[in-house]
């Protein structure tokens, strides 16, 4: 327990038994074509239907910086569309992911997989478009997921 498990693969075929959640960092503008989310729209279109309904229902639907949606794409799996970036662009050097909110995604998250006992997967979140760093990102899971007894997969498309 408190640990990620680190695997070569696509983390939009998780791996595994069981149920599970597939997380991913969305922006805050509804903006949708650019990163993990394209794997995504390739084999669902839910995910992608749902955040861009969210989006448009504004912060009266709870469309927010920290707030999380689950669209259940098959049985077994759900997509938690997690608003942890602000725009699509650094602005003054900062970079568009915001950890405060991603922490506070991950809290929403970490609830629906216990309610499930589902296991959650995921690229490394928050690196990539979002312009995070792995090492302020990966204390963060570890400490809302996996030390809460969530197991945790995190997906790498090729060895690092």
């Amino acid at each position: 327990m408190g640990q990620i498990c680190y695997l070569i693969g696509d983390a939009t075929e998780p791996q595994g038994e069981g149920k599970k959640i597939i997380a991913h960092i969305c922006n805050d503008v509804g903006e949708w074509g650019a990163g993990f989310v394209l794997a995504l729209s390739k084999k669902w279109k839910e995910p992608e239907e749902d955040y861009i309904n969210w989006y448009s229902g504004g912060r009266e639907s709870g469309f927010e910086l920290g707030r999380t949606r689950f669209v259940r794409v098959e049985d077994d799996i759900w997509v938690a569309n997690m608003i942890a970036q602000r725009d699509i662009k650094p602005v003054g050097g900062i970079p568009p992911i915001r950890y405060e909110a991603l922490k506070s995604c991950l809290k929403g998250v970490a609830e629906k997989a216990l309610e499930l006992s589902a296991s959650v997967h995921m690229p490394r979140i928050g690196c990539g478009l979002a312009g995070g760093t792995w090492d302020k990102v990966e204390p963060i899971i570890i400490n809302v997921l996996a030390k809460k007894g969530v197991p945790v997969y995190v997906y790498d498309l090729k060895k690092i």
